[in-house]
């Protein structure tokens, strides 16, 4: 071996030492970083914890194995939330734009099979954390991609039947994220470009009686869609009357699919907004039962004007169709039995302008048509002013032939009251606000009778079925074209729904035509 080749040879190992020895050092000291990060950086109530640490310089690939955290309360360190994950991996850091551009740039972050519980009624909010944000930064931030896979979340209200929210195999992919020392204090801490997620379940405790399941979910491209929509009354009829306080619905409402069409969200002034284009709902079904058995609810009913007017965050959707909808309704007045029932079939509406956010001269209009009952069209036209604090609106409806027989299985069992003949035509007006309205009704009908039932809803009541048909009219006339009209003033009942001031208004102008009205 010449002289040349020994010190070609010496040259090059020593140089293999330098950059191995180098990569070590350089790898040992960004491991230190990193792990001096985590012990330095993050708050005192953020406690971490990981399997092992690798990091691969070549790729400027961080992997973190089953890294674990629990974010406790600042004051009596009770643990609120833990999240678990199978593998962190941080992706691509560009050291060139860590050491020469003073920023964090990271191609890629994934978060592996995370387990995120969270005990909401532990959390004990702290100001100075607002103000401040969580963490302390130095540098910017950049990643292109964070990626969640297969993720589950659980949380948990403390209450009885304490699961609050569950959600399994959610996946979640967000691009172009950034932060800052500015934006971390901000009520949303990043800043971020398009965005993923599914999941094939979902369960929310909606109220004390009320859940809510979902089969499928999807965001894509600003749009979402909802498979397998449920949320109902989780006791029995018998037992939701027994122990609520006050009267409360019992429901069951099933929705085959909901798609949401150009979606966008954030906040303004720290102030939430949801906006959208087009809402679809594909075959609700609605079945409400209503025990008027139970003690009122005596509270406040605001019209829908104000539901929409006084939301706590700002709501912008242009039109909202419901097709192919279904509803029974059954109210329970007497003991006896088990209630008289109402339905729609058939029923698709068209909203427009479902907003707080709209000004004049724009109203929330609503456009409704259905079958009621057996086979009677029926069609709406109802508006609303958001903008009006007296909670103005127009309701005007047409109904088409009703032979009496098919209500009669509602008035028999609450009213004991049994109809005979038909509504040929009706069609009412109903302009009113929060307190006050008039309403115009008029309507063809043919042989109409009332039979007055006793108490049991068995048998006639001669006597009081012969009053009440001194007092109806038997025809509207004889003529198909002429109506019999009634108008009247109404007072609301502020304590019940605006429905129930519908049923005020139409019961109203029928009075007023079957008995006094004029052709």
């Amino acid at each position: 071996m010449t002289k040349k080749i020994r010190l070609f040879i010496i040259v090059l190992v020593s140089v293999l030492i330098i950059v191995i020895g180098s990569i070590v050092a350089i790898n040992y000291f960004l491991k230190n970083k990193v792990e001096n990060f985590l012990i330095t950086r993050l708050p005192s109530h953020i406690r971490q914890s990981y399997d092992d640490l690798r990091l691969n310089i070549y790729e400027g690939t961080l992997t973190f194995i089953n890294p674990n955290v629990s974010i406790q309360n600042k004051d009596d360190k009770e643990v609120h939330t833990n999240i678990s994950v199978d593998k962190l991996v941080v992706d691509d850091i560009s050291y060139w734009d860590y050491l020469l551009n003073n920023k964090i740039h990271i191609d890629e972050i994934l978060i592996d099979k995370p387990e995120i519980i969270y005990y909401k009624n532990r959390l004990k909010k702290n100001r100075d954390s607002l103000k401040s944000g969580v963490i302390t930064m130095n540098r910017p931030v950049f990643l292109d991609r964070l990626k969640i896979e297969d993720a589950s979340v659980s949380i948990f209200d403390g209450k009885k039947d304490s699961l609050f929210l569950f959600t399994n195999h959610f996946f979640l992919e967000i691009d172009s994220i950034t932060t800052n020392e500015k934006i971390i204090k901000k009520r949303l801490p990043v800043a971020f470009g398009t965005y993923r997620a599914q999941t094939d379940s979902v369960f929310v405790k909606v109220s004390d009686y009320e859940n809510a399941t979902v089969k499928k979910l999807q965001l894509k491209d600003n749009n979402v869609n909802i498979a397998g929509i449920h949320l109902y009354t989780k006791y029995s009829r018998e037992e939701h009357a027994r122990i609520i306080p006050k009267e409360t619905d019992h429901f069951n409402l099933k929705i085959d699919s909901i798609s949401l069409k150009k979606v966008d969200f954030g906040f303004k002034s720290r102030k939430l907004f949801i906006v959208g284009d087009k809402v679809s709902l594909q075959n609700p079904t609605l079945d409400i039962f209503r025990n008027k058995l139970v003690t009122d609810d005596k509270t406040i009913k605001p019209l829908y004007s104000k539901m929409l007017r006084t939301l706590p965050f700002q709501l912008t959707l242009d039109s909202v169709k419901i097709n192919n909808a279904a509803i029974v309704y059954t109210e329970k007045v007497k003991k006896e039995n088990n209630g008289g029932k109402i339905n729609f079939k058939n029923l698709n509406a068209v909203i427009s302008n479902v907003s707080n956010t709209y000004q004049a001269p724009k109203k929330t209009e609503i456009d409704i048509d259905a079958i009621f009952m057996e086979n009677t069209p029926f069609t709406t036209q109802w508006s609303f002013n958001v903008n009006n604090p007296r909670d103005t609106f127009l309701f005007k409806a047409n109904v088409g032939g009703l032979p009496a027989e098919d209500i009669n299985s509602f008035t028999v069992p609450n009213l004991k009251v049994q109809l005979e003949g038909e509504a040929n035509k009706t069609y009412f007006t109903i302009d009113g606000n929060h307190t006050t309205s008039h309403v115009d009704l008029k309507i063809n009908y043919d042989h109409f009778k009332v039979t007055v039932l006793n108490k049991k809803g068995n048998k006639k009541n001669g006597f009081l079925s012969a009053i009440a048909n001194i007092f109806i009219s038997k025809d509207s006339d004889k003529s198909e074209q002429e109506f019999r009209k009634g108008s009247g003033e109404v007072t609301r009942d502020k304590t019940k729904s605006f429905f129930n001031y519908l049923w005020l208004n139409a019961s109203k102008g029928l009075k007023n035509s079957l008995t006094g009205g004029k052709n």
